[in-house]
């Protein structure tokens, strides 16, 4: 006699099948690069009517003006990062590079991308060999311990609105026709731009392994 399934063990059945084939859809939806749509939206860039190298030197002192430190800077290039650290063994890195690319006489388009690392503390001991007759050698530890920064995730930047605030900061700084002769008020050169929302998500985000061999920031 050909056995049967019982109703409550054919419903858990049929649930399996369709978590499994929910969760497979879901990996190929939820990877990174499937929302990459290359919309034309000016998220990311903007167009002055100026030459690349003042529209370069605007955005390194909007950069300058906010407490990053500005690595690399010349006529069509900016490279800045500003350090914050929201936990007391949490340190995250945001780096911002400018391109200024000409765009005809007197033209430029200014692109600008911000990466975000995120750093944990790793602690180690540091342990010494010690060799003892008939045994051989024995890893003892010996007291102290190092700590170091390990990377242990990069992402770049999807904040619109600190993409937004960044070009209406280097706006203060472009000598426009109509604001050549006008410098930033007190206030507006002692009010600091929060940090993009990224930055508050990757602190959020939990079990987060960490890797043996990450690069610690320099």
């Amino acid at each position: 006699m050909r056995p049967t399934l019982s109703l409550p063990r054919l419903s858990a059945v049929a649930f399996a099948v369709i978590v499994l084939a929910g969760c497979g859809r879901n990996t190929r939806e939820d990877a990174p690069f499937m929302g990459e749509s290359f919309d034309s939206d000016e998220t990311y860039s903007r167009t002055y009517e100026l030459p690349p190298a003042q529209v370069c030197s605007s955005a390194r002192l909007a950069l300058l003006g906010q407490g990053y430190a500005v690595g690399k800077s010349s006529d069509d290039a900016v490279e800045a990062t500003k350090n914050f650290q929201p936990e007391d063994e949490v340190h995250t890195q945001l780096s911002v590079r400018v391109s200024c690319v000409p765009r005809g006489n007197e033209r430029t388009l200014l692109f600008v991308s911000a990466l975000l690392d995120r750093y944990v503390l790793r602690k180690s001991s540091n342990s010494a060999s010690v060799g003892v007759g008939g045994i051989g050698s024995l890893s003892l530890p010996v007291g102290s311990r190092e700590d170091s920064l390990v990377r242990v995730a990069s992402s770049t930047v999807q904040d619109t609105g600190f993409y937004r605030r960044f070009f209406e900061r280097v706006g203060y700084y472009v000598p426009t026709p109509s604001t050549r002769d006008r410098k930033p008020s007190a206030d507006e050169m002692r009010r600091e731009d929060p940090p993009p929302a990224d930055l508050q998500r990757s602190v959020e985000t939990d079990g987060v392994d960490v890797p043996s061999d990450g690069a610690a920031p320099r």
